[in-house]
């Protein structure tokens, strides 16, 4: 193996590295968004609420909060995946040939 070829490798490792960082970055706003949704849910529930003291008030509140619930565990399991997912990939970084390796050797 050349002086090339090993500088080539060594980018190629450095660029999945901070590949992977930018997707794990992305995952964590994306969990955020979640906790926001959900967030705005259940203060949406408590504003109608507010404005609506007959007797369906409570079931909208619950009804708002059931769906933050919902979307808050979605996020959570989503969240796990895509971290597992991420993780299992991790370990193929640096363990790849270039299709051009085959002719040369």
């Amino acid at each position: 193996m050349d002086e090339t070829q090993k500088r080539i490798n060594k980018d190629l490792i450095l660029r999945e590295r901070l590949a992977i960082e930018r997707t794990d970055m992305a995952i964590d706003r994306t969990l955020l968004s979640f906790i926001r949704t959900a967030l705005y849910f259940a203060i949406a529930g408590m504003t109608i609420h507010g404005f609506m003291r007959d007797r369906f008030g409570g079931w909208v509140v619950l009804l708002f909060g059931i769906l933050a619930t919902l979307i808050l565990l979605a996020g959570i399991y989503k969240y796990r995946q895509q971290k597992r997912k991420l993780k299992d990939n991790e370990k193929h970084i640096g363990d790849y040939k270039l299709e051009w390796e085959d002719d040369v050797e």
